[in-house]
């Protein structure tokens, strides 16, 4: 009888099976289990040393300096920061822009239009040559300024949201 490769594949395969049914043990439920006991390490526990509890431990650990907080360094700069931040009078946002155009009387009606109908709503008259401007609020995010523009686009369908510098309140 000749040996071909298949054979020997097979013959390997089931001897290797017939091993490894010897060799390992099993559980009624049919799961490997196997016996590792023997290689864990052991260690030995001082019997002066007790158990520390969690608070316990926190107690005796001495006070370690935080590093990345607010220190002298980074003091100085915060002050420096907030004395630049005083000085500022204004800060860039956005306002809604009710009205623009060459008719003074336009601009003074739009505004009144504006006080009567949403009177939470301050708006101001402004005049740069030769236009005059209709705008109210002050806000710091578009987003902000959204919530009224709805309410105003109802009113005003030219309105818009335009970026603008915004004067700080003391």
């Amino acid at each position: 009888m000749r040996m071909t490769p298949t054979l020997i594949m097979y013959l390997m395969m089931m001897l290797s099976c017939a091993t490894q049914q010897q060799t390992s043990t099993s559980t009624p439920s049919g799961s490997y289990s196997e016996d590792l006991s023997t290689w864990r390490p052991t260690y030995e526990i001082a019997a002066d040393s007790a158990v520390e509890t969690p608070n316990e431990s926190r107690k005796e650990k001495p006070y370690v300096e935080p590093h990345y907080t607010v220190n002298k360094q980074l003091d100085k700069v915060l002050d420096s920061i907030n004395r630049i931040n005083l000085t500022r009078k204004y800060v860039d946002g956005f306002t809604i822009q009710l009205y623009t155009g060459l008719n003074r009387e336009e601009a003074l009606n739009t505004k009144m239009k504006l006080s009567i109908e949403l009177p939470d709503l301050e708006s101001e008259v402004t005049y740069a040559q030769p236009n005059f401007k209709v705008k109210t609020g002050g806000y710091f995010t578009r987003m902000e300024a959204q919530k009224d523009f709805v309410a105003i686009k109802k009113i005003f369908s030219n309105a818009i949201i335009i970026p603008d510098r915004i004067k700080i309140l003391e």
